[in-house]
Formats: structure tokens, sequence, C-alpha cells
């Protein structure tokens, strides 16, 4: 059964926002391809484009971002050379965190897909605040749709 309030991260036409990674050789593992944490690189690699966007950085002046959740699931191999493109948007916005949902695509195959709960904190306390006005209404334009 397929969770229709969820969106389909498989599908490329959902994401605003890309970022792209280069395939290193020093990845590959004993069978030839790309190794499992590669993966989770390339999830970080879209998500701090995504959150730290020159000129225009998500995460306000005193806070900073805590990962309380990555959750990813391996749909293909990857082999060297070569590059991925990682999709980035939000899944959903809670009162002091947000979840993301993430692709990872060679050529036009989705080959991971990855959900991540990011919470803002504040520096001084290192506790979690509440999502600014401006922050919420960034992360809002970004919603990927089921």
């Amino acid at each position: 059964m397929t969770d229709t309030t969820k969106p389909e991260l498989k599908n490329p036409a959902i994401y605003g926002h890309w970022a792209r990674d280069t395939l290193r050789y020093c990845d590959t593992d004993k069978q030839g391809h790309i190794n499992n944490i590669a993966f989770a690189v390339f999830c970080e690699t879209g998500r701090v484009q995504f959150l730290l966007e020159p000129g225009q950085p998500l995460i306000p002046a005193g806070t900073f971002i805590v990962i309380a959740r990555l959750a990813l699931d391996f749909l293909g191999e990857i082999h060297w050379p070569g590059e991925v493109r990682i999709g980035t948007g939000v899944i959903s916005i809670g009162r002091s965190s947000f979840t993301l949902g993430q692709g990872i695509f060679v050529n036009d195959t989705c080959v991971g897909i990855a959900d991540s709960v990011l919470v803002l904190a504040d520096e001084a306390s290192r506790r979690s605040t509440p999502l600014p006005e401006a922050m919420r209404q960034r992360l809002d334009a970004a919603l990927l749709t089921p």
C-alpha cells in the first residue's frame, strides 16, 4: 500500500532544488560500486546546499541545525566514474523542526531516497527553538507535493 500523503521521492519532477556531486574512485567498494556511506554524503551535499545557499542561507544567525533522524533507502547501484544529482525539498514543517525529502539520481534513474528530520537549535542555550516566520515561509515554498 502506498502512502498518498507523502511525496513520491523517486520522481525527479517534484524537486525544485538540485545539487550535484562527483563520484570518487575512493568511494568504491570490493564489489566495484559506490559504497553505502557515500549515499549519506550525497544527501549531506544536497542538504547543505539547500540550507546554506550562498547569499541567502536558510538558517538564521544565532542558530544551527541538528539532524535528529536520517532514513536512507538504497534503490540501485552506482558505478564510478560519473556524478549524481540530488533533489531536495520539504516534506513537513513543525514548530522547531522540519523534514526534508531527497532523491539521488544517476541520469534519470533514482538510486536512493532519504528523509531527514532537522531541528533548529539556539547557539546560546543549545536547545531547540521555534522556526522564525521568515524561515517557515521559505520552507513552505519548498514543500514537495504528494
